[in-house]
């Protein structure tokens, strides 16, 4: 494909990006088409709040995302994988919770 560009590896950077242009693009539009000045700057503000709300989001997401990817990658050590005896090691259990019939 002519002109096509391989994916970034950052899509919150580039859709951050693009609402930036949003931020800008909207209200230039909005004035062009008889919209008032103080509209479309109310709308560029509501644009940019809502900009900034979703990178701080999208930036939280990816940081818990990678930190899922390292704990799959990191070596699993808890209960399952200690050896000696224990309170849940298998056999019959004994104690009071059986009934009295």
């Amino acid at each position: 494909m002519t002109g096509h560009r391989p994916p970034s590896g950052d899509s919150a950077t580039d859709v951050v990006r693009w609402a930036a242009f949003s931020c800008v693009l909207v209200p230039v539009v909005l004035v062009v088409y008889g919209t008032s000045l103080a509209g479309a700057t109310g709308t560029a503000l509501g644009l940019a709040a809502v900009t900034a709300v979703c990178r701080i989001l999208l930036r939280q997401s990816e940081r818990g995302a990678a930190g899922l990817r390292a704990e799959e990658r990191a070596p699993r050590h808890g209960r399952r994988h200690r050896t000696g005896t224990g309170g849940r090691r298998g056999g019959r259990h004994t104690g009071g919770n059986t009934p009295v019939g």
